[in-house]
């Protein structure tokens, strides 16, 4: 599937219906209203778009909405940065509220905005805003760790956004035996070293293996993380396991989502966790040479 473009309101603040005594009464809007077919009545998203856009952030609007005494529009979020001048004519704002266009905002009944996605619902412009920070449709960031890559999209594309972009090695089955070499192991960086896509069970996992400073001390990571949602991720489990010279340590966990981000579980310590000193006590010779076996496997659970 190719990549969709959309409108990102992520970094907006979720507001809850207004409660305010003069606006309308929502409350029958507001509960789990959700519908999956298109109404008549549902507004066009671009033209509410336009009516309720804020001129200055270009972001959706919500109570309180202030106006000019021209009637000009504006959101409160950016009210302090125009230093109460209106963008628009640069009269003064003042404390004037536009109750009308909240209450016209109060009426309508938009699409998701993951609707290319494939989200059917029609969600009151008040509780819009709440689902989509949540909708199970909206589009998955890449889980490649080492560019701090932007590309975003459904798991059909990041799968071969990963695969051809990035080269990230692909492999068919639930069972790896990985070897991980790094001539010298005094030298951390916070750097990925390793990523690996598993496809496995009909899903795909992503399988990291790093380096990086726990405190002052240098350790070496490996977890695996589900490219799916969370609620999906706990149908399976994982063990890890790595040794030499006649000791091993295992691990076993559940995989992350994606939704996760990768910085999230690697400082969660959510994966099989290594000692600098025990992964050159691992790789054996002169301690010079990093060279780590991580073996392990992925299975569903009944």
């Amino acid at each position: 599937m190719a990549s969709v473009t959309y409108i990102d309101d992520s970094l907006a603040e979720v507001i809850d219906p207004p409660k305010n005594e003069e606006m309308l009464d929502v409350t029958e809007l507001v509960g789990d209203h959700i519908q999956h077919s298109p109404k008549p009545n549902v507004a066009s998203y671009g033209n509410v778009r336009e009516l309720l856009e804020c001129p200055v952030c270009l972001s959706a609007m919500y109570p309180p909405i202030h106006q000019c005494s021209n009637g000009h529009t504006l959101c409160s979020g950016c009210k302090p940065r125009v230093h109460n001048r209106c963008p628009t004519c640069r009269h003064e704002l003042g404390n004037i509220r536009c109750l009308a266009l909240e209450k016209v905002a109060a009426s309508l009944e938009l699409p998701c905005k993951y609707q290319n996605f494939g989200c059917l619902g029609i969600y009151p412009y008040y509780c819009k805003l709440k689902h989509e920070s949540q909708c199970q449709y909206r589009p998955y960031t890449c889980p490649y760790a080492g560019s701090e890559c932007t590309v975003a999209g459904d798991i059909p594309y990041l799968v071969n956004h990963l695969k051809d972009d990035h080269k990230v090695d692909m492999h068919n089955g639930s069972t790896f035996n990985h070897r991980y070499v790094k001539s010298n192991p005094h030298e951390v960086e916070n750097a990925t070293w390793m990523l690996t896509v598993f496809s496995c069970f009909g899903q795909y996992f992503c399988l990291h293996f790093e380096a990086f400073q726990l405190g002052m001390a240098p350790v070496y990571i490996a977890f695996l993380r589900f490219m799916g949602d969370d609620a999906e991720a706990k149908n399976y489990s994982y063990s890890l396991e790595v040794g030499g010279n006649g000791r091993k340590m295992t691990w076993q966990g559940v995989p992350r989502s994606i939704r996760d981000s990768h910085r999230k579980v690697r400082d969660s310590y959510d994966g099989l966790i290594i000692q600098r000193n025990m992964a050159l006590f691992f790789s054996g010779g002169d301690r010079k040479e990093l060279k780590l076996r991580v073996t392990g496997r992925i299975w569903k659970e009944q």
